[in-house]
Order: C-alpha cells, then structure tokens, then sequence
C-alpha cells in the first residue's frame, strides 16, 4: 500500500507517489465521483482559461466539485470553476474538468495531473486538452485556435518522476506522437466543413506564474515554440502514460511577441478565450464523435 503521507507535502496531504500509482487515494477519488454520477465517460475533457462554457452544454449533468474529490482542490486561476461535470454531449458520455490545477498552484505536476488518472479510472480512453495560449507565431493573431501537434516541457517538473507503477504504464512511455494522428486528421476535417481557421504547432509549457520575458520568448520561438502557456504538458504525459489517445486544441488568446509594445493582462486573456469560444466549442462537438 502506498503511504497517503509524506515529507515536504504538508501535515495531512498526500505523498507525492500516492499520486502517481493505483493508490487508496486514487481508489478514493473514483468512488467519491461515481457515488455522484453514475456515467461510464468515455472521454475526458480538460477545459482551459476562459473555455469552460463548453461544460454548461453538457446534458443530464452532474457536477462534482473538485474540493469534495481526495487528492484534489480548486484551481487559484480566475475563470477556472473547480469541478467535474458528468453526463453527456454529442451522443458521447464524457467528464469535463471545468477549470485545472497548475504549476504556480504550488503542487507537484503528479498532483496536476492525477485528475487524468481518476477520469481514465472511471472509464474514459480518450482525451480532449485545451487552453488559452499566448501566440509566439508572428503570422497568426490572438483569437487564432491552435490544434496541438507537439509539446515543449520547460516546467521543471514532470508528473511521472518517481517510483513507476507497472499496472498503470510503462516505466519509460513514447512521446513521439503524443497527440494521436486520427484525432489530428478528424479535426482538421471538421474545422474545414465549420469553415474555422485551425492553426497548427507546438506548444511550450512554463511554471508561470509571471508571464515570460522578451529575451525567453526570443529563446522559446527559437527552439520552434508557437504558443505559450502554463499548463497541459503534465496531463497529456500522464494520459499517454495510462494508454489514452490525446487532442489538444488552444485558443491563442494573446500574441507573445517578444518586440511587442506591451503584454495582455489577466483579463485580457479570459476576455479573448470567452470571444473565441463558440468556434472552440463549435469545433470540440463536432470532433467528439469521431473520438
């Protein structure tokens, strides 16, 4: 059995390994969501800054708050509501996470991502990532929607590190390919027949919470970065660990540029993401049942 307790966590909160392997406290979590809904998902939805509209869509929903789930609490990001919503769209059964937890939340990225390993527990194989990114790509502009084709960890953290639980994935998982192709092509089908501007490339991800400096953004564009943010990396490399095929669309919801005059707020960012959002959810729907 794992510990729940452990040195550098706090009195009374779970070790960071609890997170990471088929735990009590993962086994937990589940019961604690499938007492309350008693959906089977089938894909799991992540949603971002400013996109979580998308959940209110949802039919014969039950929400969980995340404050009621062992191992969880509620995101500090504003825009970010802090639960599940189980039920279905699109003919699919799905549970979305409206809101996320985050690297300058101070938790370890196992902690960030251990709501990917209770949502893949309680039946979800496929998984939908999103969020609200600065644009490092000088031809695209903000309100532009990315689909994810590779990613860039420069969190300095990284949720499987530490002991490998067998039952739940290889020691060493591929990341070549994190995003499944078939997912790739199907989205770009359906933003072709919505007539919606898809754009494609690689999403970095820092610790934030401060936003990057110009000589960074001069860095990440370099290393072939077209979009920025905080978040994502460690859900997509723990949803791969577990076997789960990955999307990952963004909403570019400010241009990161590094000789720009000056730099989105806050609010600026969920104002753009809440602008975009009904092509987002457009696109999401129509992607779904080819999942």
């Amino acid at each position: 059995m794992t510990p729940l307790l452990g040195v550098g966590y706090g009195r009374g909160m779970p070790s960071a390994d609890a997170f990471n392997t088929n735990s009590d406290l993962r086994r937990q979590a589940v019961d604690a969501v499938r007492q309350a809904a008693k959906t089977t998902p089938e894909v799991a939805l992540v949603l971002g800054s400013g996109l979580g509209p998308l959940a209110d869509e949802i039919e014969d929903a039950v929400r969980v708050p995340y404050d009621t789930v062992p191992g969880m609490q509620a995101s500090s990001a504003p825009g970010h509501a802090g639960e599940f919503i189980i039920g279905t769209l699109e003919g699919r059964n799905v549970i979305a996470m409206k809101g996320r937890l985050h690297p300058y939340d101070g938790l370890p990225a196992a902690q960030i991502a251990f709501p990917i390993r209770v949502m893949h527990a309680l039946g979800a194989q496929a998984l939908v990532v999103s969020n609200a990114c600065g644009g490092l790509n000088p031809n695209w502009q903000a309100g532009d929607l990315m689909l994810q084709l590779d990613f860039i960890n420069f969190t300095f953290d990284h949720p499987l590190s530490g002991p490998n639980d067998e039952t739940l994935g290889p020691r060493f998982p591929v990341m070549f390919d994190a995003y499944d192709p078939a997912y790739l092509n199907a989205a770009r089908r359906v933003a072709r027949a919505q007539d919606v501007v898809l754009r494609e490339g690689v999403y970095l991800a820092i610790a934030g919470p401060s936003y990057a400096t110009r000589a960074e953004l001069r860095a990440f564009r370099a290393w072939g970065a077209d979009a920025i943010g905080m978040s994502t990396v460690h859900e997509v490399q723990v949803a791969r660990h577990e076997g789960m095929r990955v999307l990952g669309v963004s909403s570019v919801t400010d241009m990161a540029l590094p000789d720009g005059d000056e730099h989105a707020t806050g609010d600026d960012v969920l104002a753009m993401a809440q602008a975009s959002g009904e092509r987002f959810r457009g696109l999401v729907r129509g992607v779904l049942p080819f999942l």
